[in-house]
């Protein structure tokens, strides 16, 4: 009898960092431990007909009651920005478009829990113009991000027993953590890339890479009707590469070895279907 097939081939072989060789195998372990994370945040499920809002009551250190939740999804659009090598300012940046999709969760008053997945474009020339080649780029990035939100203000809309009316509007800070597939293309230029452009080699062969992202924000959350919040929020990402921009020592395009960064400012809608 023959012996079986070796699997030896598709183990993966491990780069530098976090990254590992296979784009296909990066992407799969990215959603694969994004979905993990955010079914992790979902509450457990209910009896038939009792709903996510049949939840008993919790109490804080002054005996006050609340409900945990509700469960808010969020759809949210704005504008990506990077920060890196390449810039000095936002007279250097080319801002692309983002859209996020997630989830909220109360725990408790004044604090949240969420996973968020998103999809932005960044893209930026260089400061230095001509004395650093005309250097350019345009990156299409995916991310996934647990996060903790904070609303520092009281609010007599998270408790059971409302002693006045909720807040109409509430400030908020959050801050996370959580994986980000990025996806540059460097090239020389001063303007945004179109279909004449001629992109340079890449600095590495495995992307669309993998990295770890960290975000940092503040938000203003407007409370439109009893299911339904708008909030205007910005965050910066902290990120564990320094080829966001695929401008680096590695190929020599750059002599700084700093890690990159993006931030996103987005509008965001907050729908809790079961809310009361």
């Amino acid at each position: 009898m023959a012996p079986p097939p070796s699997n030896t081939g598709l183990l993966p072989r491990v780069c530098r960092g976090l990254t590992f060789c296979r784009p296909a195998l990066t992407r799969s372990l990215f959603f694969s431990a994004f979905s993990l994370l955010t079914l992790g945040l979902l509450p457990p499920a209910r009896a038939q007909g009792d709903g996510p809002e049949r939840r008993r009551r919790h109490y804080n250190s002054q005996a006050r009651p609340y409900y945990r939740g509700p469960v808010r999804f969020t759809v949210g659009g704005g504008v990506g920005l990077y920060s890196g090598d390449l810039t000095s300012g936002l007279s250097n940046q080319f801002p692309g478009g983002s859209v996020s999709l997630g989830i909220l969760y109360k725990v408790r008053p004044h604090w949240h829990v969420g996973a968020e997945a998103g999809y932005f474009q960044i893209g930026a020339k260089d400061y230095l113009g001509a004395e650093r080649g005309n250097q350019a780029f345009r990156g299409r990035n995916v991310a996934g991000v647990t996060f903790l939100r904070y609303e520092p203000l009281h609010d007599e809309g998270a408790f059971a027993d409302p002693r006045r009316p909720a807040a109409l509007i509430k400030p908020y800070l959050k801050a996370g953590v959580g994986l980000l597939l990025y996806n540059p293309r460097a090239y020389v230029g001063t303007t945004r890339p179109d279909q004449s452009t001629t992109f340079l080699p890449p600095e590495r062969q495995d992307y669309p890479a993998l990295a770890l992202v960290a975000p940092v924000g503040a938000g203003l959350t407007f409370r439109l009707s009893r299911k339904l919040n708008a909030s205007l929020e910005g965050a910066y990402h902290f990120t564990t590469t320094d080829q966001l921009d695929d401008i680096s020592p590695v190929g020599g395009r750059s002599s700084s070895d700093l890690n990159d960064g993006y931030g996103l400012v987005e509008l965001k809608l907050e729908y809790a279907p079961w809310g009361r």
